[in-house]
């Protein structure tokens, strides 16, 4: 089955094309092209990202993004024969939406023949919904260009199958247990079979990924702040710089699976206003100790929740993952739960990128078939959820 396969629900624009077989039993996906275009350039300016510019970038980049991948796939063609005046006109309604996007369309693809492709899968939540409309708007506008059905993907649910690209030949078991951990979400989430979800603990304010952004601000690093931290860090274990700072480990022994950082970056806050900062000694420390609080407790967390379910297999997935000193502690889960595997993505599918959207959609389409029977109507949705129980 090839997929081709639309991720803008932040700031990164990305199209890839894979194939996937093996179903559930040995699910096996090769990229055959893949593109991506990142915005931290353009949104350092924010101190974050501004929703209405990354609307706009989208709508810029993924015309170009789609045409780069098709060649890398060598399913790029030119066509003799045009497209009816009809398939315009309801391609023109359907980027109405979307300013300048169908001027771009129309000159990238009027010319284009129809790749190989047996679906297009879209994010269309969660995430910036004014940026999810893009990447649903231009999926719209292909399918119905090229007559292809359209899978809609749950963001978080392709972090979960990023995994499946991992070289490790060690199958997902269930049940399973899922770490999420993003710039917007941290959520523990059992994986009672393929598709089947049930949320055990989230967070209460603030993801860790947030956390790390803002306390990056108070320490006055540029953004975004997560990889300055970690380096940071690091360089205060390699010195082994004094510790000097405190902070609190939120919810540590709460009792149940939640979480809250904003409390954390709080504390960082009210330590440097009362220990102004007068050089990167004292913010190594404070990053020291602000990711030795993060982890301890994403850890407590995740041991209960192992401890709890039986869970076989622990995920743990989303852009903070590629925080070096997060992947070490939970790998070494393995060791101190019996039998247990941890699966966790490479370095280049922990962020937001469309090779995961794929892998969620083949799982989708393996589960529900007749998903590419039928042309769903796909809204996004920012606030969307794991909690379905196929």
């Amino acid at each position: 089955m090839r997929i081709l396969s639309i991720e803008t629900s932040c700031d990164e624009t990305a199209v890839s094309l894979v194939e996937a077989n093996g179903g559930l039993v040995k699910p096996r996906f090769s990229v055959l092209g893949n593109s991506l275009f990142s915005q931290i350039d353009i949104h350092k300016e924010y101190g974050g990202v501004f929703p209405m510019v990354a609307k706009r970038e989208h709508a810029k980049n993924l015309p170009l993004l789609l045409e780069k991948t098709l060649k890398q796939a060598d399913e790029y063609s030119v066509t003799d024969s045009s497209y009816s005046t009809e398939a315009w006109d309801e391609i023109k309604k359907i980027l109405s939406r979307e300013e300048g996007l169908f001027d771009l369309f129309e000159q990238n693809f009027e010319t284009v023949g129809k790749p190989d492709i047996d679906a297009i899968a879209v994010t269309y939540g969660p995430g910036l919904e004014p940026a999810l409309w893009v990447g649903i708007s231009f999926a719209l506008a292909l399918s119905n260009l090229w007559n292809i059905p359209i899978v809609p993907v749950n963001h978080m649910e392709g972090h979960i199958f990023s995994v499946l690209l991992s070289e490790e030949e060690k199958p997902i078991q269930f049940p399973a247990l899922a770490l999420l951990i993003s710039g917007g979400h941290t959520e523990l989430v059992l994986m009672k079979d393929w598709g089947q979800y049930e949320i055990l603990g989230q967070t209460k304010d603030d993801a860790v990924g947030e956390a790390f952004d803002k306390v990056a601000r108070v320490l006055g690093l540029p953004y975004p702040g997560g990889p300055q931290i970690s380096k940071l860090a690091e360089l205060a274990r390699e010195k082994n710089f004094e510790k000097v700072a405190k902070l609190p480990r939120p919810m540590i022994h709460s009792g149940n699976l939640d979480f809250s950082f904003s409390g954390l970056k709080t504390a960082v806050l009210y330590y440097v206003r009362d220990n102004p900062l007068t050089n990167d000694t004292q913010r190594a420390d404070i990053a020291r100790e602000f990711e030795d609080a993060v982890v301890e407790v994403l850890l407590k967390k995740t041991k209960e929740a192992l401890n709890e379910t039986l869970a076989k297999t622990l995920v743990v997935a989303g852009g903070v993952i590629a925080n070096k000193k997060l992947r070490e502690e939970f790998l070494k889960l393995e060791k101190e739960f019996r039998d247990l595997i941890v699966k966790t993505p490479t370095g280049a599918m922990s962020t937001d990128n469309a090779i995961m959207i794929s892998c969620a959609a083949y799982i989708n389409a393996v589960l529900q078939p007749d998903i590419l029977k039928k042309q769903p109507t796909i809204l996004a949705n920012g606030n969307l959820h794991l909690d379905k129980d196929k």
